[in-house]
């Protein structure tokens, strides 16, 4: 079991990893979205919603990270 978690962790960075050259194929210059919400200023409204929304999902994970922790240590107790 440790050696498929160690596996999971070791795939789970290296696709981190890659992210930036994934990434960077993207050109913004030609988005012409991106230009009209930088010249409306709506662009920081986008930007606040995003970062509402994760953290939310950040809480949300850490949150079910306690509640499964508190359940591992109870089943170790059991037995």
């Amino acid at each position: 079991m440790k050696k498929l978690q160690q596996y999971k962790s070791r795939f789970a960075i290296a696709l981190l990893c890659l992210i930036p050259f994934i990434t960077s194929a993207q050109n913004a210059q030609d988005v012409e979205m991106a230009d009209t919400f930088r010249s409306d200023g709506k662009i920081y409204v986008v930007i606040a919603i995003m970062a509402i929304i994760l953290t939310g999902l950040f809480i949300y994970l850490f949150m079910i990270g306690k509640k499964v922790s508190a359940l591992e240590k109870k089943m170790s107790e059991k037995k």
